[in-house]
């Protein structure tokens, strides 16, 4: 698998309604990253999402956030890979994690969808063969419990917890984009919360 990242799809669901609820967390990141270097999102139709482009060790990256709700992910992120010629294995998604609590964030290689919807939908469109920066937010304990979960708010405590674990995901990512996906990977699952 390629050790280099040429695109970073964040998931989250658009509008201010939800710009705090724990799906978000993916788009919190992008923001997190975004800020760190610079950038500005600007709405682009043709993927259907805000989209940023940063250029760091003489690669460009794209940073991109779908405006389509997270169970149509992939209406965004297929246009952008097949418009830039990326692989899937080039594709780095960021997303809200249940089964990490709040604090941990790891990354991973390929590998299932878990029951995520923005996930599911990407793997429908493009397979499962892409990178993710998975974000603890916790599982409420009882599987009725999900939605109202993920589209709630985190307390105080949590919020400052999955804000350290954005920090060292974005921390994860400047490694990669330096050093390749290993010590990348490395670093941020070996982190303690």
């Amino acid at each position: 698998m390629s050790e280099r990242i040429r695109a970073l799809v964040a998931l989250g669901n658009p509008g201010a309604d939800h710009a705090r609820d724990r799906h978000n967390a993916g788009f919190w990141l992008a923001d997190r990253l975004a800020q760190r270097w610079g950038l500005v999102f600007s709405p682009e139709k043709k993927f259907r999402g805000d989209l940023a482009r940063a250029k760091r060790a003489g690669e460009t990256l794209w940073l991109l956030k779908p405006m389509t709700f997270m169970n149509v992910s992939g209406e965004a992120i297929q246009p952008l890979l097949a418009f830039h010629k990326i692989e899937p294995a080039e594709l780095l998604v960021v997303h809200d994690e249940l089964d990490l609590p709040p604090g941990v964030a790891r990354l991973k290689d390929g590998g299932g969808h878990g029951g995520h919807n923005g996930l599911r939908d990407t793997h429908r469109v493009i397979g499962p063969g892409y990178r993710r920066l998975r974000i603890g937010i916790g599982h409420p304990g009882h599987a009725s419990r999900v939605l109202s979960h993920v589209l709630g708010k985190p307390s105080a405590d949590e919020q400052a917890a999955i804000d350290a674990a954005i920090e060292a995901g974005v921390d994860a990512v400047e490694t990669i984009i330096e050093s390749g996906w290993n010590r990348g990977a490395q670093q941020l699952n070996s982190r303690k919360p």
